[in-house]
Order: structure tokens, then C-alpha cells, then sequence
């Protein structure tokens, strides 16, 4: 028995104690060393936001000589188009007593849906709706707007998509049903956007 108290009292398996709060801060310090850091480089810049650019909106009566300087376009285009297209189907009016200041006349052509009228009607829809939609998806405007010094953006402030140009030109079709006062409701807004614009979401500025 006295030959072993020595070795307990030595402390020979003193590494066989339970590790202290001391021995565990040291362990912790020893592998925070460890953890590689990274450059601060690599971090992402933040991106620097877009100045919003001021805009003007357009009235009623400059948006109106646009459009009057389209149907100067358009309106002779589908006048030979429709001429053409009734010398081909053998498709016409009634030519006795037809008049344009006639107002009965072409009021009885209308209810009895006369196959040229509705051909003419079409023909005339056709075209100026595919004039407003090419000009509106390629370049943001049509020749009126580009000679007045407007174009269309939409409510983010780029040229309107494809879909909003298809809804544009829906808008029309909705203002001419509404005889015409989705056209006259510009005058009235306070944004001064008509139907068409409220429809598809865009705004007619000056460029």
C-alpha cells in the first residue's frame, strides 16, 4: 500500500482530469484561428439606383393633330386598299342616288349590314389598327407622334411591350365603341391618359 501512495500523490495521470472552462476558452481562441478569412473584395458593391428622369404628359389637342396626321396617312392607304379588294370580289356600294352628306341613306346601309360597308368597315379597322401596332411595338410611336415630338412609355417609364401595344390598340377599339369618349376623356384626366392608356398602362409624353 505504501508503495502506490506515491504514485497517487505525484499526479502521474494528472492528464486524465475533466477538461476546466479554462482548457475550453483556449480550444475556441485555437479554432477561431483557424477560420480563413475572406477579402473583403469579394463582397458585392450595392448597385447604384437610376435617377428618375422628369416627364412631361401630353393634352388633348396635341395628341389630336397627331392622330390627324395619321389618318392622313392611314385613311388614303385604306381607301385603295378597299377599292382594290371591291374591283376583285365584284363587292360595292350602291351607286344610285349615293351620296356622303346623305346620313338616312347610310344609316339603312348600316342596319342592312350592306356586305360592302362591312367590308369597307373592316378593311378600314384592319389597317389602322396594324399602322398603329407595328409603329407602337418597332419605334414607341407612330409618324403623327414622331412629327409632333411625343411617344409612349409605359407606367415604368420604357417603351411599351408588345403586350401593352396589343392592349393599347384593344383600348381604341374600347374608345371608338364608347363613341369616342374614351378619346375625349383626355381632356378631362388629371394624368391626361385616355381609355387606351388606362387600359395598357402607359403615358403619352413629349420626347
Amino acid at each position: 500500500m505504501a508503495d502506490r501512495e506515491p504514485a497517487l500523490l505525484t499526479g502521474e495521470h494528472r492528464d486524465d482530469r475533466p477538461p476546466t472552462a479554462g482548457d475550453a476558452t483556449t480550444d475556441l481562441e485555437r479554432a477561431a484561428d483557424t477560420i480563413p478569412e475572406f477579402p473583403r473584395e469579394l463582397t458585392p458593391a450595392p448597385r447604384p439606383r437610376r435617377e428618375a428622369t422628369p416627364v412631361f404628359v401630353v393634352g388633348f389637342w396635341r395628341r389630336l393633330l397627331a392622330a390627324a396626321v395619321d389618318l392622313a396617312i392611314v385613311v388614303p392607304c385604306a381607301l385603295l386598299i378597299t377599292f382594290l379588294a371591291s374591283r376583285i370580289t365584284g363587292v360595292r356600294l350602291p351607286s344610285s342616288n349615293l351620296r356622303l352628306v346623305d346620313i338616312d341613306l347610310w344609316i339603312d346601309l348600316v342596319l342592312a349590314t350592306d356586305p360592302a360597308l362591312v367590308m369597307a368597315i373592316v378593311l378600314f379597322g384592319a389597317i389602322g389598327l396594324t399602322y398603329l401596332l407595328v409603329f407602337q411595338i418597332v419605334v414607341g410611336r407612330t409618324l403623327g407622334m414622331r412629327l409632333l415630338r411625343l411617344k409612349i412609355i409605359d407606367i415604368y417609364g420604357d417603351r411599351p411591350s408588345a403586350a401593352r401595344c396589343v392592349a393599347r390598340c384593344a383600348g381604341y377599339l374600347a374608345g371608338v365603341a364608347t363613341l369616342f369618349l374614351g378619346f375625349l376623356w383626355m381632356g378631362f384626366d388629371s394624368e391626361k391618359r385616355g381609355l387606351q392608356d388606362w387600359i395598357a398602362g402607359t403615358y403619352v409624353i413629349r420626347a
